[in-house]
């Protein structure tokens, strides 16, 4: 890989020691400035050592991704060692679902670059230009090390514009089922939300699967395509009423979500408006509170906080006495503690015992910023 020589801050030598993987552009100086996307750097101290190397991004807050720590540069050899083990943390996983995060971006040590599996489908996503090369390489040594038939790229939210899905390798694929403990989840591949289910939830469904909910009523709030409403179905819920703002969602959800359609009620609205509308009798066993992210800036994080907060006051009074709630939250804008204490000031005067459910395998958490999900259980 051709290198380009950069001397950074001392502030910069700092970070690279604790190991952070993002170098933003308010730490650059204007050397960095000659400089394109795609560039890789090789970051030099004081001394004139290399002592890290980076892919560059021109037009970005994160202005360097760390690929490598030390003197030595990359190559194909020491990538592919790299990915290999990766996916090692992957092994006990398969034993329990076909459908997995085999490269989790900066927390396995690729930044920008996400590699998710479906049975014999790969769904490759890179989320800034300057690792497009370096996701396409990945896609190559995946698709060999587990056999895929498959390979899309997806363009993530946040690249839209620039593109859609790209098939890199096989075919056009369909709507698959994963398995996935006790569940079948569908999966429409490279679609909707991610890169066609989220994968992250899976430890949650896991959770809601294997409680005793027979005879139990759940409201599970912004939906999506209700896996979690199938997972409280599987665990003997006897009415489950998904509520989400997306028609197309709640469709998919009642098609391959609901083993009984008998026992669900889908209802297409916006959650923050329909909750206010809820009768007071409606009373539920469990409460789900699984929202999009509502603060991709950090500006945005003391509003999201509020709504938090006013939905918890507002559900609370529908949960039965000895009931469950669980709240969850998917940015890493908003710190684990700041969450958590607004989730506890909210409803632990109510529901006393919290419990963190951890992150699975393939979503290890390698710098503060990777922990984007929490998902808290209070009863």
């Amino acid at each position: 890989m051709k290198t380009r020589r950069y001397q950074v801050k001392k502030e910069v030598e700092t970070i690279l020691k604790q190991g952070h993987p993002w170098i933003f552009k308010s730490h650059l100086s204007t050397a960095a400035n000659i400089f394109n996307t795609g560039d890789c750097l090789a970051l030099v101290n004081s001394a004139n050592e290399i002592i890290a190397y980076g892919l560059f991004e021109k037009d970005s807050l994160i202005a360097i991704r760390v690929i490598k720590y030390g003197k030595t540069p990359p190559d194909a050899e020491w990538f592919k060692n790299k990915l290999k083990k990766s996916l090692l943390k992957r092994e006990n996983i398969k034993n329990y679902t076909e459908g997995y995060r085999a490269l989790h971006g900066e927390n396995d040590g690729f930044p920008g670059v996400v590699f998710d599996v479906y049975g014999k489908t790969g769904v490759l996503q890179t989320y800034v230009p300057s690792v497009d090369p370096l996701g396409r390489f990945v896609a190559n040594v995946l698709r060999n090390e587990l056999h895929l038939e498959t390979v899309v790229w997806k363009a993530p939210s946040r690249r839209k514009k620039e593109g859609v899905t790209r098939i890199l390798y096989g075919y056009q694929p369909k709507l698959q089922l994963i398995r996935e403990g006790k569940l079948k989840v569908a999966v429409d591949v490279g679609e909707g939300q991610k890169s066609g289910t989220f994968l992250d939830l899976r430890g949650l469904r896991k959770f809601l699967s294997l409680q005793n909910l027979k005879g139990k009523r759940v409201l599970n709030l912004f939906s999506y395509t209700g896996t979690l409403g199938l997972a409280a179905e599987v665990a003997g819920a006897t009415e489950i009423w998904n509520v989400d703002i997306s028609k197309g969602a709640l469709k998919f959800s009642e098609t391959h979500h609901s083993l009984d359609k008998k026992k669900y009620r889908f209802i297409d609205a916006d959650v923050f408006n329909w909750i206010e509308t809820l009768p007071p009798f409606e009373k539920f066993d469990v409460i789900i509170v699984d929202p999009p992210s509502m603060a991709s800036e950090a500006k945005q994080v003391p509003v999201a906080l509020k709504a938090y907060a006013r939905i918890y006051k507002r559900v609370l009074p529908h949960l039965k006495s000895k009931g469950m709630m669980i709240v969850c939250c998917c940015t890493s804008r908003i710190s684990r503690k700041q969450f958590t204490e607004v989730a506890k000031k909210s409803l632990i005067s109510t529901l006393p015992k919290m419990k963190s459910l951890p992150p699975e395998d393939d979503h290890p958490v390698g710098f503060p910023q990777g922990d984007y999900l929490k998902m808290l259980v209070f009863v």
